[in-house]
């Protein structure tokens, strides 16, 4: 894996996928700013998100994309 987590440890082929990853320099591919951190949230996108992950705080428009989804209301 080329991702650590440096909150528990977990491992991830894509820093993303974890709430703290070891490395920086991240990419947004949704609205391709450049150097974001693992928590960055698009501007554009922020009224369309409707989930939170209740393990890690991770935002997304669907819930698929989350470990454990809450709904945001």
């Amino acid at each position: 894996m080329a991702y650590t987590c440096q909150n528990c440890g977990a491992e991830a082929d894509k820093p993303g996928h974890l709430c703290n990853p070891s490395s920086e320099g991240i990419d947004c591919k949704f609205c391709g700013e450049k150097d974001v951190a693992a928590s960055h949230v698009c501007k554009s996108k922020l009224a369309s998100l409707k989930y939170s992950c209740e393990s890690c705080g991770r935002l997304a428009m669907d819930s698929a994309h989350l470990c454990k989804p809450a709904e945001i209301v």
